[in-house]
């Protein structure tokens, strides 16, 4: 939950530490994936939220699993995939948009992101260069 790279790197530096002697294997496997663990970084801070959790992804088929376990004997291959069609598609209204989905486009088009904001200097060369 750091604000910054810097300051994550320090944290997960010192978690390391602590934890090394103790866990050894788990500690081996973050080393291992550090860059892809602090990855987000690099992206826009209003994504952070949803990178870090992946409630969104449960919450959006909670619906469709908890229809499809109670009628697993009762329906047909068809009439179970029109059921998941349907209720897909009544959840979908009651989604909420994304914070920052207006700058997908810039990270697109390689806009550079440094601690969740957006780099001026790159920003002006990209759009120069289109």
């Amino acid at each position: 939950m750091a604000e910054t790279r810097k300051k994550a790197e320090t944290a997960f530096d010192w978690f390391l530490d602590t934890y090394e002697a103790k866990y050894p294997k788990a500690t081996n496997c973050m080393l291992k994936d550090r860059e892809e663990l602090l990855a987000f970084y690099d992206l826009p801070a209003e994504h952070w939220v949803y990178l870090r959790t992946t409630n969104p992804i449960e919450s959006t088929f909670a619906t469709i699993r908890h229809r499809t376990a109670r009628n697993k004997g009762c329906v047909s291959r068809n009439t179970m995939l029109a059921m998941i069609f349907k209720l897909g598609t009544y959840a979908q209204a009651r989604w909420r948009r994304l914070r920052g989905f207006d700058k997908v486009a810039r990270l697109i088009r390689d806009v550079r992101f440094v601690d969740g904001i957006e780099q001026q200097e790159d920003a002006d060369q990209t759009r120069n260069a289109t």
